[in-house]
């Protein structure tokens, strides 16, 4: 289940879910196959392989990357959706922002670039990975 000290590896299950509770803070590298929801804090970098839920409690300091989000808290860091990325009228992006198609409501903030790209593009894959390694 471990790899190293900083880094979590969950089973590799698409039907499991992990939740990140309020109250429950979590750092380093954090990374799953499966849905992941945050509604603690959050400090490194967090991946998954499908849907990442982070919660109006909240507070991700980190680069994200994952298959779909909905952001309703905070994240500070770039976020990179290969497909949907929904921002809520709560949420507060302070961050580069690379998807396929997103959706801001009313009162969604928004700090950074955003850059559009096709769904599953490698480009837009390749741009989070350059400023990664800068």
């Amino acid at each position: 289940m471990f790899k190293d000290k900083n880094k979590t590896v969950m089973p590799s299950s698409n039907a499991g879910e992990t939740i990140i509770a309020q109250g429950v803070r979590v750092e380093g590298d954090f990374r799953s196959q499966g849905d992941v929801i945050i509604e603690g804090e959050v400090a490194g970098s967090v991946e998954t392989q499908s849907a990442l839920t982070v919660g109006e409690t909240a507070k991700i300091h980190a680069d994200v990357k994952a298959k779909s989000a909905v952001v309703a808290g905070e994240v500070v860091g770039n976020i990179f959706v290969q497909e949907m990325l929904e921002l809520l009228a709560t949420s507060h992006v302070k961050g580069d922002v690379v998807t396929a198609r997103i959706s801001v409501a009313a009162g969604a903030r928004i700090n950074g670039k955003v850059s559009m790209e096709e769904e599953g593009g490698g480009h837009a894959k390749k741009t989070v990975e350059d400023k990664e390694n800068s």
